[in-house]
This record gives structure tokens, sequence and C-alpha cells, in this order.
């Protein structure tokens, strides 16, 4: 028998990796044998981006005691990724139409471009104003973030 994991990646830039961003890996978690978190690395400029090392540090020892999800780093489009992961879709979180809307014409081109499809995941309720950038600014202006971070489980459930 000839079985191929069923495998995922959810790529981003995670600076950081928020509760928001969690929700998505649980929920994606319940559709995968397998699941790659993709960490952009770091040839993408953005001001004052975490090194991709240390984003990447962070989500693996969130997920340490869940033996299906790798964190890699990734360079270049999200369907290469995908394709050297083996994976047979893109995982992708939506909070908003705005979201949608950049997100749907993605998985469209992706899809042409490469034969992958995108799974849409809509943002729980709670999390649909949590992004990177307002933590980043939160943090900036000397605000606590800890509400907006995921802490790490034991033994992870979903």
């Amino acid at each position: 028998m000839n079985y191929e994991l069923k495998t995922g990646v959810f790529v981003g830039s995670f600076d950081p990796f928020t509760v928001g961003h969690d929700s998505i890996v649980t929920r994606a978690l319940g559709l995968f044998d397998r699941l790659v978190i993709g960490v952009v690395g770091d040839q993408v400029h953005k001001p004052n981006m975490a090194p991709a090392t240390e984003r990447m540090q962070a989500i693996q020892e969130l997920y340490a005691d869940e033996a299906r999800i790798e964190v890699k780093p990734y360079y270049g489009l999200a369907v290469d990724f995908a394709k050297e992961q083996s994976a047979q879709y893109i995982v992708k979180g939506v909070r908003s139409v705005k979201d949608f809307e950049y997100e749907r014409e993605q998985a469209d081109i992706n899809r042409q471009i490469s034969g992958i499809e995108t799974i849409l995941l809509f943002a729980e309720p709670q999390y649909a104003s949590v992004s990177s950038s307002v933590v980043r600014e939160l943090r900036h202006f000397g605000r606590s973030v800890d509400e907006f971070l995921p802490k790490r489980r034991n033994n992870y459930e979903l």
C-alpha cells in the first residue's frame, strides 16, 4: 500500500507568532497527518523583524510535544516550499473580508501554477483583531502583550 501522509504547510513571517496563529495551527492539526510551519527567512526585509532563527525557536518550543508539527525556514514562493515538503495543501488564516479577497486571489494563482490547493480557516471571533503588527506596536509602546501570545501546552491535544 502506497500511503502518503496528508501534509499541509502554514507559512508566514510570524513576527511574533500570536494566539491567532496558534488557533489556526490547532485547528489545522485535525485535518492533516503532518503540518509544516514555514517561517519566512531573513531575506525579507521588514523593519525590526526578529531573525528567522528566533521566530522559529519560539514556535518550536511552543509545539515541542507535538510530533506532527515541523518548523522550517522558507524562501521564495509558498507553493515551492509546499512542494519541497511534499505538501498537498497550503493553510491560511483569514480574519476579515480584506484578508479573504487577498487570500482567495493568492489561492487561485497558487492552484494555477502548482496544482496545490489552499485551505482558508476563518479566525475565531476572539482573534479577529489580533495581528502580529498590532502586537509589535503594543510592545513598542511598552504594553504587555502576554494575552496575545500563545502558551506552551504539555502533551498537546486537540
